[in-house]
């Protein structure tokens, strides 16, 4: 008998058997001649990922939140006008980095939750002041958004700002094309779709983001964060010479390099096709079971998760059924409707029997709930999602 459960929560996400034996590998000295290779080799393919040829990676230590801070402590001064494309909690944590950094930040907030900002409004703000910054959120974890990151960073780049990207849930699952959609800086962490455990922080910062942050009058505000300690470090293992400021977490960057060669290898165009298809299964059989979606449209919602509401009469105690039935989802994060909803995070290595194992968990936990539904129903409807062409 299997003494585990399948993990299909918006991150950590599942991880495959070569990037787990990556992380149990000894561990080398970060300045061992083979580990050099390994990390210059990772820095090397995340411009491919990101797609951005011309980008300069970083990969640090720490969770996406990180990346956040490091965004805003490089590329923000006192006094800088940021805007903030506001679909949720991240977009009110990036709010929050950014003025604590001395940004004065203008938010453009969703008209309710589930829903985003029209590309309208975001328009009217931009043209009415002199902005250096503006932040999109590509997936909101809180609510299941996807913001339509395309048409606003051409938004951003004819009004003259950065366009800064939080795709901590959405990179190397959701379509993101960074240098040909005219995105700045591009930031992800390692237990998301990117395919390895928690532990790291991953930015591609575009040439506009790098010319910005040598034109700085002043070192940023953490020691940490800081490009001016990082860049000579990233130069350095990309050149496959080594170098110090802070020790890498070696196996974690051992298996980035193994998941990188995986996602590479699938092709960037499978695997985002890969995840619709994946996704769609799950929201076909969200819907069969006659479940709510926080996204208020189709259109609004993620290819990386869902995010169903509980049926009337159904509370938080549906999540131990389907966990008991072998599938561990998530509970609700949005303050203002957390005991509300759950998450079912569908990113990575899913493929199609974890889709169709996580549906029949759902329907196993709704019945145990008291929900009158026919059996299968799911299960059908996914199967369906499924087998149509892509």
């Amino acid at each position: 008998m299997k003494d585990r459960k399948l993990l299909m929560i918006p991150g950590p996400i599942e991880f495959t058997p070569a990037v787990m034996r990556a992380m149990g590998m000894p561990t080398a000295s970060h300045v061992a001649p083979n580990f050099i290779e390994v990390f210059g080799q990772a820095l090397e393919r995340l411009r491919q990922v990101f797609l951005c040829p011309a980008g300069q990676p970083f990969v640090v230590a720490g969770s996406g939140t990180l990346a956040m801070e490091m965004a805003a402590a490089n590329l923000i001064e006192p006094g800088d006008r940021a805007l903030v494309v506001n679909t949720g909690v991240f977009g009110d944590r990036f709010g929050v980095i950014l003025e604590r950094f001395g940004a004065e930040v203008t938010q453009v907030c969703a008209p309710a939750i589930g829903d985003a900002p029209a590309i309208e409004e975001v328009e009217a703000v931009l043209q009415s002041g002199d902005f250096k910054l503006m932040t999109i959120t590509h997936v909101d974890t809180s609510t299941a958004v996807a913001a339509d990151v395309k048409s606003l960073a051409a938004l951003g780049q004819q009004y003259g700002v950065l366009v800064v990207v939080d795709g901590v849930c959405a990179v190397a699952g959701e379509e993101m094309r960074q240098e040909k959609w005219g995105i700045d800086l591009a930031i992800t962490a390692s237990q998301k779709a990117i395919g390895v455990p928690p532990g790291l922080a991953l930015i591609v910062a575009g040439p506009r983001a790098m010319e910005t942050y040598r034109q700085r009058d002043r070192p940023a505000g953490s020691f940490y964060a800081d490009w001016e300690q990082w860049l000579p470090i990233m130069e350095a293992y990309e050149a496959r010479r080594p170098s110090y400021f802070g020790t890498p977490p070696v196996n974690l960057v051992w298996a980035l390099n193994v998941s990188l060669a995986q996602i590479l290898a699938e092709g960037i165009g499978a695997r985002f096709a890969r995840h619709q298809r994946v996704s769609r299964a799950v929201k076909s059989a969200v819907a069969a079971l006659g479940l709510e979606e926080v996204p208020v449209s189709p259109e609004r919602g993620a290819v990386t998760l869902t995010a169903p509401y509980y049926p009337d009469g159904v509370d938080s105690a549906l999540l131990g059924h389907i966990g008991s039935a072998g599938v561990i989802l998530a509970g609700g994060l949005h303050p203002a409707i957390k005991d509300r909803y759950f998450r079912i995070g569908h990113m990575g290595a899913v493929n199609e029997s974890d889709v169709m194992a996580t549906v029949g968990a759902i329907e196993t936990g709704l019945i145990l709930a008291g929900c009158e539904i026919e059996p299968g129903t799911g299960l059908a409807a996914a199967q369906a999602a499924l087998a149509k062409p892509a």
